[in-house]
Formats: C-alpha cells, structure tokens, sequence
C-alpha cells in the first residue's frame, strides 16, 4: 500500500475505532445471548459427537460472565479478561471451560497496561489466546476442534494488520473467516476429545467446539459494528481538503 492509500484510509473515521473495556463487556453481553439462542444447536451437535453438554454447559458459563459484567467496569481491560477466564474455568464443564478459560487468561497477559486496544493490539491478544488453548489442549489444525476456529479467525485478524485495515473491516472478515472454518469441520475425522472415540463415524458433523468459537467471533464482530459502541462517538472527524 503506497503512503497516498494509507494515509486516505486514515482520513476514515472507522480508521480510528478502538476496543475498549465497554467493547469487551459489550462483546460478553452478546456472546451471553448468542449462546442462549444456540444452545440447542451446540447441544444436538455435541450428542452427534460428544457428551450432548457443550450447550448447557456454555450457556451456564456464559450467564456467570453476565452476572459480572457491571462489576467488570471497575477493572481495566486486562483485569476484565482475568474474570472472564476465571469465571468460565470455574463454570463451564467439560473440557469447555479450561480452554476457554486459557484463552481468556493468555489474551490478558498481552493486554496488560493498555487502557485500550487498536486492531494490532487486538490482533496480539486473540493470537495469545489461541496459543493458550493450542498449548492447553494438545490440538492442531484439521483435528476438528475449536482450534480450527481459533486458527481462522487469528490468521484472518493477522492479514488485515498487514493490510492496515480498521478494526470494523477486519472483525467483519473475521467474522466470515470463523464461520468459514467452522462449517469446514463438517468432513473431519476427530483426532481429539470425546469426538475422536467415533473415528470415522465422527465425520458429517460440524464440531460443537468449533462453532461455539465462532459465535465467540461473530459476538466480536457485532460489538465492534453495534452503533451503541460510545469507540465511534470519539474517533476525528474526516479533515475536508
């Protein structure tokens, strides 16, 4: 990108939105309500596969988090992430909650000591996250979990920094990029979790996993988009040559 389109690109007030504490509490707000309204689907995806529990066992995780979101505000966006993965370690069953957990805790270690994030800083936090859980669970790429997700939504995130998109376009694409990677587990054979007993049986079904991240993505993508984001209300105007 030559120095003419970055600095138009600059001039857009979407160039400047930023992800906040409220971003981030708004972000659990519709993850909460996103679960809820997908919790039968991750539970008849999950009895395919697994222990028919992914479901509840989100949706209890995730009304914890809702239950903390207005004593949340007290704490800094890296205190905020803390919570989170200690109320998701401690509420979510299964194997659920300590990689969510872990995903949390590690996006919190890179966010430390910043009141808030632009998309490179958010971008370092979601790739931390991911690591957690690829160190946590032992899964790579193609072992149909919610690494695959993660994986896509990271690299997705990753490519617009090196484009020097803003943060809308690039949680938008984000968005796609998880779903995409989501729906791409429906032909892989599991080679971990409860889904790996069933071998080949285990292919044809979308993992649970796999799509609770990507509502974990999709709830991200309409924070950031919600016109209730107080982020747009302080970016500059575009200067009027």
């Amino acid at each position: 990108m030559n120095n003419l389109n970055k600095s138009s690109r600059r001039l857009n007030p979407e160039f400047h939105v930023r992800f906040t504490g409220e971003s981030l509490r708004q972000w659990m707000a519709i993850f909460t309500a996103n679960i809820n309204e997908a919790e039968q689907q991750l539970t008849d995806l999950d009895a395919a596969i697994g222990d028919a529990d992914h479901g509840v066992n989100m949706r209890r995780g995730m009304h914890a988090v809702a239950e903390k979101l207005d004593t949340l505000a007290l704490a800094d966006l890296s205190g905020q992430m803390r919570v989170i993965s200690t109320t998701l370690m401690s509420s979510v069953g299964g194997a659920a909650g300590p990689l969510y957990g872990a995903f949390f805790l590690q996006s919190s270690h890179a966010t430390l000591h910043k009141p808030d994030l632009g998309l490179a800083d958010l971008t370092s936090a979601m790739e931390a996250g991911y690591r957690g859980v690829v160190q946590l669970g032992k899964a790579a790429v193609g072992d149909k979990t919610m690494v695959d997700t993660l994986a896509a939504a990271v690299s997705s995130l990753r490519a617009s920094c090196n484009h020097h998109e803003a943060l809308p376009e690039a949680v938008k694409a984000c968005r796609k990029a998880a779903r995409l990677a989501a729906e791409g587990t429906i032909p892989m054979v599991a080679k971990k979790g409860r889904a790996s007993y069933l071998g080949e049986r285990s292919a044809g079904t979308q993992d649970p996993g796999a799509t609770s991240a990507s509502i974990l993505f999709d709830s991200l993508a309409q924070a950031v988009l919600s016109p209730t984001n107080t982020s747009y209300a302080n970016v500059p105007k575009p200067i009027l040559l």
